[in-house]
């Protein structure tokens, strides 16, 4: 029975999507060996490496369902890799001895890194796709609220305006960056590996980089210069890719939580009967997705270290830090596509509610615009006076619990210089958005 979260028939689809699981699956996995061991066959009987009969033949059986998986558990259990499992089937599935050819030259990690690529490649393209739908839901909502003033916060205080739409386009700026990461690292990672027990092809007596470059241009992958039996920079690089993406999609989640505050109350995820709900309080609406995107984040940054150990590895082949990527590295794809998951419907119906927003400007009775105000009379009284005389002014309205504007326009070494009319544009959060809007065009324009 399943006992990881990634795995669970309850919670599986929450934290993880049935198509990213099944990338990393036990059949799919395997069915990779399958794949990797017929063109292997294909390439070197085209090469003569191999009677071409003998490769015709292990073609013919490299199929998933010639793979007793019950069986191969327990070869794995017993051997501690699954690789010579499935040749030693797929040698009695053979002919007249044919599969004795299968194999040939290979040593297991040259299939096992090779099908671990081949996974990674399916799992990106999901990824992809899920970045381009997130890319086009940021990009809708910056336009829609370009202009739609809210308070930007500093250490959980409210600070100056910023508008949405700058909000979320500094989200999209991010996600555009991941975009393109993964264009950039895919020539790395997707690199195939076949060198033989210490990376030397010392087993091929001849045809050997010929076998190599046939057997990736067969699989679609890079060929790779030297073997990277333990040297695992691509995997960590992946590994580093994903902590990235989560991390933004954690930082969206972090800030919807804050907002859907009830003291808050600017944006909602979006509603759906019963989601979110309490079991004892029915008022409440909790967010949910933004929660399982936080939980998602923060394990993936875990994995992605894990990674980052599993290079420190001895000599040409490894005793250990091999096998924490079998561990992690499925956990952090599938947790990623949980969190992309989540996000995609957190954006597809974000709830914002301008009214609140506004209203929230308004709490401070115009404190939030004191640097506008001070800006506004620097030319006048100079930069210094006027931030003390504004500090000054804005510890009187805290403490008499008037709007700063009254206050602004009953001093009169103020209005000397500066009409009530002035003072009110001052004090209007939404005439002191800076480039708010310049960089949202910018951000979309780049992205276009």
């Amino acid at each position: 029975m399943p006992a990881s979260i990634i795995d669970s028939s309850i919670f599986g689809n929450i934290f993880g999507t049935a198509a990213m699981r099944q990338v990393w699956s036990d059949e799919n996995r395997t069915a990779k060996y399958l794949e990797i061991e017929a063109a292997l066959a294909k390439v070197q009987g085209r090469l003569g490496i191999i009677p071409q009969k003998a490769a015709d033949e292990i073609v013919r059986n490299c199929r998933i369902e010639n793979i007793d998986m019950e069986k191969l558990r327990q070869q794995t259990e017993r051997i501690g890799y699954p690789i010579l499992g499935v040749v030693q089937q797929l040698v009695e599935k053979c002919a007249d001895g044919l599969g004795e050819w299968c194999h040939w030259g290979a040593t297991t990690q040259d299939i096992t890194d090779t099908a671990t690529v081949l996974q990674i490649r399916e799992a990106l393209a999901i990824i992809e796709q899920d970045l381009a739908t997130i890319s086009q839901s940021m990009a809708d909502i910056a336009k829609k609220h370009r202009d739609t003033p809210m308070i930007g916060r500093s250490n959980l205080q409210q600070a100056v305006p910023v508008t949405f739409g700058y909000k979320m386009a500094g989200l999209l700026s991010a996600i555009e960056r991941h975009r393109e990461r993964l264009s950039q690292l895919r020539p790395r990672v997707l690199t195939g590996e076949f060198a033989g027990a210490a990376g030397t092809l010392a087993s091929l007596e001849k045809g050997a980089l010929e076998t190599q470059e046939g057997l990736m241009r067969e699989l679609g992958l890079a060929q790779p210069l030297i073997a990277w039996h333990t040297i695992r920079d691509n995997i960590a690089e992946t590994g580093g890719f994903l902590g990235l993406v989560c991390g933004t999609l954690g930082k969206l989640s972090m800030d919807v939580k804050l907002m859907m505050q009830t003291e808050v109350g600017e944006v909602y995820e979006p509603f759906a009967h019963g989601r979110g709900s309490s079991s004892t309080m029915p008022q409440k609406r909790n967010p949910i997705s933004s929660c399982y995107i936080h939980a998602c984040a923060s394990v993936v940054r875990q994995h992605s270290a894990a990674l980052l150990d599993a290079m420190i590895a001895d000599h040409e082949r490894s005793t250990g830090p091999w096998e924490i990527e079998w561990i992690v590295l499925p956990e952090a794809f599938v947790l990623t596509a949980g969190a992309l998951n989540q996000s995609k419907f957190v954006l597809a119906g974000l709830e914002v509610d301008a009214k609140r927003m506004r209203d929230n400007l308004d709490l401070t009775n115009g404190l939030v615009v004191s640097e506008a105000v001070m800006m506004g009379l620097a030319p006048y009284l100079g930069r210094e006076h006027a931030h003390d005389l504004v500090y000054d002014l804005c510890r009187d309205a805290i403490k008499l619990n008037k709007p700063l504007l009254e206050l602004l326009a009953g001093n009169a070494e103020i209005t000397k210089h500066v009409n009530r009319n002035k003072l009110a544009e001052l004090c209007d959060p939404s005439n002191y958005l800076g480039l708010s809007g310049v960089m949202v065009d910018r951000v979309l324009a780049a992205r276009k």
